[in-house]
């Protein structure tokens, strides 16, 4: 049901009936015209035509007496109608004349119009028009190739969006000939789906590659065979594919075998029929839930030590004794368990694979030997009560050893699996805002078994946990605690105690006392639960204001199905050497590593011996340890406290509790632990906070070594600096593992300006942390996945990474956890986070909530992955439902009237989180329930189903009926600025950028209220810290600011200001809104303006305040706000998309075409240079530009300059290349070519990435200084500091080895009436614009804060605003839908 739309105001009725009686008079006409004139063409002026366009309308013949009767008498009633319609007529002149009058009378008395020129509403029509293809098939003559191979090659080979990963590349394990992979991608028998990416093959022999070779794939042939084995045992033969390379392909064999390991390649021919052999690369095929021989297994006394209801414990706040209760039977297994069998060498195996997972995490090694380097976060968090992953090892070469000389001890081999705490059975911390509580929990438990494939294709299942003969063990290993939050406590001795325990040598028989010693090896038991899924999934419902009745109390939760890894485990990513190691005093070290990350400390030679000092400093204490033991404690931070130069502990604090430390004092003293309640842990009362802390402890008499001492196993930190405690000197050998999810990073970005790339690697360095199986906000507070921040920064997760496996993963994540009424949380699980943003009914907050149908388009745009939007669209489709039955009732509910009457502030909701300004939370509500609508219609038009075809109609209905709700009342007050309607909530964001972005603003205003959009103007900001460094600053700083403007007086005193032009005011969403909206409306210069500016609310302010990733915050936080969240991140996409002008074409899918549109400054005087490679399922797209002075000018603010720009599109590729034009649709000269032979691209790209590393490890050209603040003079001092960060590189696409065959130029005819399209084919390119104007920068009109009169006092905004193809969202428009 469609919802009603809202009662205007006065003006609107009158409009609007001026309107419906011009549409009357005119469909009088068009009826009794029809009919009159047959096979005539009725003129009528189309709402989207240009002034003098028509539109014509064929009328069908007809030759019946009937109708010429009919005509006949129409005639005469035509004179009559015709004398009442143009006295009609005469009225609607007459109103509109009066009511012009009104709105022009407005309009003068607006004090902000007065300077206002007439203004030109530009012709509409479309403005970007296509030429033919270049080149065209008679220039891609090939040359003589003499008789070398073919020129694509496939790489990056994936199965069901899984590659094979070799070594992770910081991985800290040492190679092994027994360990092939770090990463073997698992697949049941139904996802066997092919798909790889295009390259240019290896020049040989000196040979190029002809551009006509690899416009696209002819032919392809995959291979399949056995791992071990060089069978073929299926061949898809040679498959011609005339429409180019295939998105997947099926594996139709009938000969896969669950249990068993393949190795598949792929033939590709080219454009000339020449083919090329990819490498082999490498799947297993794993058992789905109900195939498993195995059971859960665990550890006795874990098994024992839960109660009823300690699942349940803290799901009330004042059940204070069952937390007690589930406390204390926590700390009998707080020590975690490890398991371990062993086999023997077995004859005629001809491959082995073990099937292995664990909750909370799992490593597995062989004989002593890490499987794998990932474990901190393996399986990845999903609702574990329906779904847990699990991994797949190659573990044949274990089973096939023929030495006929082993010892007995070799005669068979030891499977160990260490376990951590994970998400699963964590400290029961009651927590702040982050209620973990509300997981799944149960004692560690593990699941594994191997399958056997013999040499005569016998099969069998061994090891299976849970079997009666398969001789499992079960101990307490050395990890006292381990907790995400809190960090490890590591007993030194007890690993020197079980070292080789997962080896032969080691192996021994259970005991059989029935003592409790910990770290006797016992027989596990099953893992057993004392509820279902169904019951489970009753009490969240019950939690979540679902009326039904309260169920009894259970001990521990199930568990869900066993899945594949549906995405890349989390690995070590990068090994990060210490930038500083300097003493602190007292035996404190700290260690810099001049970048934050996720990962841990990894002490290479050991640590050395601790001393205790007379007083251990904050953050060091440990109160909980036997007497005589022996510790050191590594404390982790992203930044240092101001007034003590060691960690800040509040900005790090796990679950956000701490007491706002010791300069800031935000919260009272015992507020961590107050909130933390019954098992908040006692060592860190002392600090305050919830520390990221590793204890490693050596007990007394022990025969350990703190030389042992290497990393943290089951947790990850984030962190920049790490503090040592105490020795007597520093650690050596040290070195930090970067973690994150190990899916491939192919988007790269680099310029001229070091501010804007400072900005990118911000960004890039905080989706590192935060990409830990699942897409977190901040990865030491909360570390848990929120839909809104999905739905923010989606755009630049896609630009930097192949996200494919990962965002899949997310929507079944979101899957799981939607209600059974249709409601979506907006978390991927329910942690009653926000409810009350939402509409009701367990909706989380629409912008929220609707991160999976967002992300399911997103996906399919960019992989084009059909199975996908197949397994989720019934849940994207009771989401919509769900919207379409309650959200207006429930807005109203919230507050929100249907005319907005008295909305002068945020409501309820969440909105453009973080910004400056108020909210716009009605607008972002609506808005996204748009989107749902607009993602369903989306979606169902791409199935293309019986079903679907019904929801393409519902959801465009729907989509309409809101957006023209939206546009009601946005411009009811006639003043075209497209805000909300009370004068007072005219400075809320998102402002006008969102709805002119998502095609909400109606076509024929779009120009204008683009043009009023500059009205908006910054402010002063009264800042706690920001107030607080200009108290602390000395005067000469505080002059210099004002000279630039940075502070002004607000209430007498000196003040910061946020900037609408200069800088960032914009909020999670409308910051993407702004920049892309400015770029791509011919405004670009502004949109830099931005992206350069200085002072609060910018990427120079993060990067002069020490930041290495961006900030929760545009303004500084020294006791709340994380420094490392890419939550305001979107900017990277622009970087890419606008700066340097590559992006995936709106309407493609799949990644198959990108659009080239390089925008440049007015000024070159901060940018001479830009390059960008946006990777895509079919390869990498690349595309550089750089501005060249004529010689002997120096002038970058008016000179004539020449702009050279080179573009490539990979093999398979498509792409638009949009020619360059100054911002008012003037035309320039300019000239195409292309390499007839392609160079060695990946030699030049190769010798690139060196020449920029190298220029980084200098640190002179990076951004080159930060404020500091004094401790002794309590006072800001400006450093000039070297630092890496924001270093400019030039693009591969330049570099001097190229050496490149160039066609003849060919002329881009120059035009001022509409821009140029020029569909490329795949090759390398290059466009030289001869002469480019340059001219000055607009500055706003008071410093920082002002607005920028010259653009709305402007007679023309350009014609991008008054393109009709911008007018109206299109169901292909997978970019523009919100």
């Amino acid at each position: 049901m469609a919802a009603p739309p809202h009662r205007p105001n006065r003006t609107l009725t009158f409009t609007t009936l001026i309107q419906l009686l011009s549409l009357l008079l005119v469909l009088i006409l068009f009826a009794i015209a029809s009919i009159l004139y047959q096979n005539a063409h009725l003129l009528s002026q189309h709402p989207l035509s240009s002034s003098n366009g028509i539109l014509s309308v064929p009328l069908p013949p007809s030759s019946s007496k009937r109708i010429k009767k009919e005509i006949s008498q129409l005639e005469k009633e035509l004179e009559s109608i015709t004398v009442e319609a143009m006295e009609m007529h005469q009225v609607v002149n007459t109103l509109e004349q009066i009511q012009q009058a009104k709105l022009e009378k407005a309009h003068e008395e607006m004090p902000q119009t007065k300077k206002e020129g007439k203004f030109h509403n530009r012709e509409f029509k479309q403005w970007w028009i296509p030429q033919e293809p270049y080149p065209s098939f008679s220039e891609l003559s090939s040359p003589n190739e003499k008789n070398r191979g073919g020129s694509i090659l496939a790489i990056n080979l994936s199965i069901n969006h899984l590659q094979l990963t070799k070594m992770a590349p910081g991985s800290p394990n040492t190679p092994h000939p027994s360990i092939h992979e770090e990463f073997l991608p698992i697949v049941t028998m139904d996802d066997v789906d092919f798909r790889w990416r295009s390259s240019l093959s290896t020049i040989q022999d000196g040979d190029g590659i002809s551009a006509s070779s690899i416009e696209q794939t002819t032919a392809y042939q995959i291979l399949l065979r056995k791992a071990h084995t060089i069978r073929t045992l299926w061949d898809s033969n040679k498959v011609l594919t005339p429409n180019g390379m295939p998105d997947v392909v099926k594996c139709t064999s009938q000969f896969l075998q669950v249990g068993e390991i393949y190795e598949w390649q792929v033939l590709l021919w080219d454009s000339n029929h020449k083919s090329t052999t990819s490498q082999w690369s490498k799947f297993g095929i794993g058992p789905k839930s109900d195939e498993f021989t195995s059971k859960w297994i665990t550890h006795p006394t874990d098994m024992k030590s839960w109660s009823k209801g300690d699942s349940s414990a803290y799901w009330h706040d004042k059940n204070l004794k069952a937390q007690e209760v589930a406390c204390s039977n926590w700390k009998k297994r707080a020590q975690l368990p490890i398991f371990r069998a062993k086999f023997p060498i077995l004859q005629n195996v001809q491959s082995a694979m073990l099937i292995v997972s664990g909750l909370g995490s799992f490593r597995a090694t062989v004989d002593g030997i890490p499987l794998s380097s990932s474990g901190p976060l393996d399986p990845p968090l999903t609702d574990y009560a329906q779904r847990v992953m699990y991994r797949g090892f190659d573990v044949t070469s274990f089973f096939t050893n023929t030495n006929t000389t082993l010892t007995t001890a070799e005669q068979h081999h030891v499977l160990g699996i260490a376990s951590g705490s994970g998400w699963w059975d964590h400290r029961p911390i009651k927590g702040s805002f982050i209620r973990l509580w509300y997981f799944p929990h149960g004692p560690n438990t593990v699941n594994a078994q191997v399958h056997i494939t013999y040499g005569n294709d016998k099969r069998e299942v061994i090891l299976p946990t849970g079997g009666s003969m398969a001789g499992w063990q079960v101990s307490k290993g050395a990890l006292r605690e381990s907790s995400l939050f809190s960090g490890e406590y590591i007993d030194l001795g007890v690993m020197d105690e079980l070292d080789g325990w997962d080896t032969g040598e080691k192996w021994s028989e259970m005991s059989t006392s029935t003592e409790s010693e910990k770290h006797q090896w016992k027989e596990p038991v099953l893992y057993e639960s004392d509820t279902t899924l169904e019951l489970w999934r009753h009490q969240l419902h019950v939690k979540a204001n679902d009326k039904r009745p309260q169920l009894p109390e259970h001990k521990v939760a199930p568990i869900g199905k066993l899945v594949p890894h549906e995405a890349p485990p989390v690995l070590p990513m990068a090994k990060i050497l210490p930038d500083e190691i300097y003493s602190l005093g007292n035996g404190r070290w700290m260690i810099d590593f001049g970048v934050g990350f996720s990962g841990m400390v990894r002490f290479g030679e050991g640590l050395p011996d601790p001393f205790v000092p007379g007083k251990y400093p904050r953050g060091h204490t440990v109160s909980t340890l036997v007497d005589g033991e022996k510790f050191i404690t590594v404390v982790y931070g992203e930044r240092l406290e101001l007034s003590t130069g060691d960690i800040n502990l509040p900005l790090v604090a796990g679950m956000g509790l701490h007491d706002g430390g010791p300069r800031h004092k935000s919260k009272p003293a015992g507020n961590a632990e107050a909130k933390g309640g019954a098992c908040y842990p006692k060592d860190h009362i002392e600090a305050g906070s919830l520390m990221q802390r590793d204890v490693y402890i050596l007990p007394k008499d022990s025969s350990g070594s703190f030389k042992n001492a290497r990393q943290s196993h089951f947790t990850t930190h984030a962190f920049r600096f790490a503090e040592v405690c105490c020795t007597a000197k520093p650690p050596e050998g040290v070195y930090a593992l970067s973690y994150r999810t190990g899916f491939q990073e192919w988007g790269e970005f680099s310029s001229s300006n070091v501010r804007i790339n400072g900005g990118y690697e911000l960004v890039r360095n905080a989706f590192n942390s935060n990409l830990l199986g699942v897409q977190s906000d901040c990865p030491h507070r909360e570390k848990i996945q929120y839909g809104g921040d999905i739905n923010a920064d989606a755009p630049s997760a896609l630009h930097f990474y192949d996200m494919s496996a990962f965002y899949r993963k997310v929507v079944f994540d979101w899957r799981d956890q939607q209600w059974e009424n249709g409601a979506f949380a907006g978390t991927s699980y329910w942690l009653a986070l926000n409810d009350y943003a939402g509409i009701g009914d367990g909706a989380g907050e629409t912008v929220w909530a609707t991160a999976p149908p967002l992300t399911a388009v997103r996906h399919f745009q960019h992989y084009g992955d059909l199975k996908l939007l197949e397994q989720s669209f019934a849940s994207h489709l009771k989401w919509f439902e769900f919207l379409r039955d309650k959200f207006d009732r429930g807005m109203m509910i919230k507050g929100y009237e249907k005319d907005l009457k008295g909305y002068v502030k945020e409501g309820s909701g969440l909105g453009d989180w973080l910004t400056f300004r108020g909210r716009d939370t009605w607008l972002t509500h609506e808005s996204f329930y748009m989107a749902v609508a607009r993602c369903v219609a989306y979606m169902a038009k791409r199935l293309g189903t019986d079903l679907a075809s019904s929801a393409v109609e519902e959801g465009m209905a729907l989509a309409t009926t809101v957006k023209e709700r939206i546009a009601t009342l946005y411009l009811m007050n006639g003043n075209d600025c497209f805000l909300p309607p009370e004068d007072q909530a005219k400075n809320l964001s998102p402002g006008p950028e969102m709805s002119l972005f998502s095609r909400v603003v109606p076509g024929e205003k779009r120009c204008t209220v683009l043009r009023n959009y500059f009205r908006r103007e910054g402010h002063s900001w009264p800042g706690s810290e920001e107030m607080r460094f200009i108290e602390e600053s000395p005067k000469e700083v505080i002059d210099e600011m004002v000279k630039t403007k940075e502070v002004s007086k607000r209430s007498g005193k000196w003040a910061m200001g946020w900037s609408q032009w200069h800088g960032f005011n914009e909020g999670i969403f409308a910051v993407r809104y702004s920049l892309k909206t400015l770029s791509d409306n011919g405004f670009h210069n502004v949109a830099l303006g931005k992206a350069t500016g200085f002072g609060v609310g910018t990427w120079e302010y993060i990067l002069s305040h020490n930041g290495t990733t961006h900030w929760e915050s545009w303004w500084r936080s020294e006791d709340l706000y994380s420094h490392n969240h890419p939550m305001l991140g979107a900017s990277a996409e622009w970087m890419a998309s606008s700066v340097a002008g590559v992006s995936l074409s709106p309407t493609t899918f799949g990644g198959k075409e990108v659009i080239f549109w390089p925008r440049f400054p007015n000024s070159a005087k901060d940018f001479t240079y830009a390059s960008a490679t946006q990777g895509t399922r079919r390869g990498d797209f690349s595309i550089a530009w750089k501005i060249n002075l004529p010689e002997g000018e120096t002038s970058y603010d008016s000179s004539k300059a020449s702009i050279h720009i080179r573009a490539y599109v990979p093999p398979n590729g498509k792409a638009i290349f949009r020619v360059p034009e100054y911002s008012n649709g003037e035309g320039v000269d300019a000239s195409i070519k292309y390499a007839t032979i392609l160079p060695n691209l990946d030699e030049a790209k190769s010798l690139a990435k060196d020449e920029c590393l190298e220029r980084r490890k200098c640190k002179k050209f990076g951004f080159n200084y930060n404020w500091e603040y004094n401790r002794e003079t309590s006072q800001w001092y400006k450093v000039h500091r070297k630092k890496a960060i924001g270093t400019p590189c030039q693009s591969f696409l330049f570099h001097k080895s190229l050496q490149i065959e160039w066609s003849v130029e060919m002329e881009i005819p120059k035009t001022d009436d509409h821009g140029i399209e020029i569909p490329l084919k795949p090759g390398l390119y290059e466009v030289t614009i001869s002469q480019w104007q340059l001219k000055p920068e607009v500055q706003s009109n008071n410093g920082r804060i002002g607005s920028l009169p010259q653009y709305y006092e402007a007679e023309d905004v350009g014609p991008y605003c008054a393109d009709i193809e911008t007018f109206d969202w299109s169901i292909e428009d997978a970019v523009h839908l919100i």
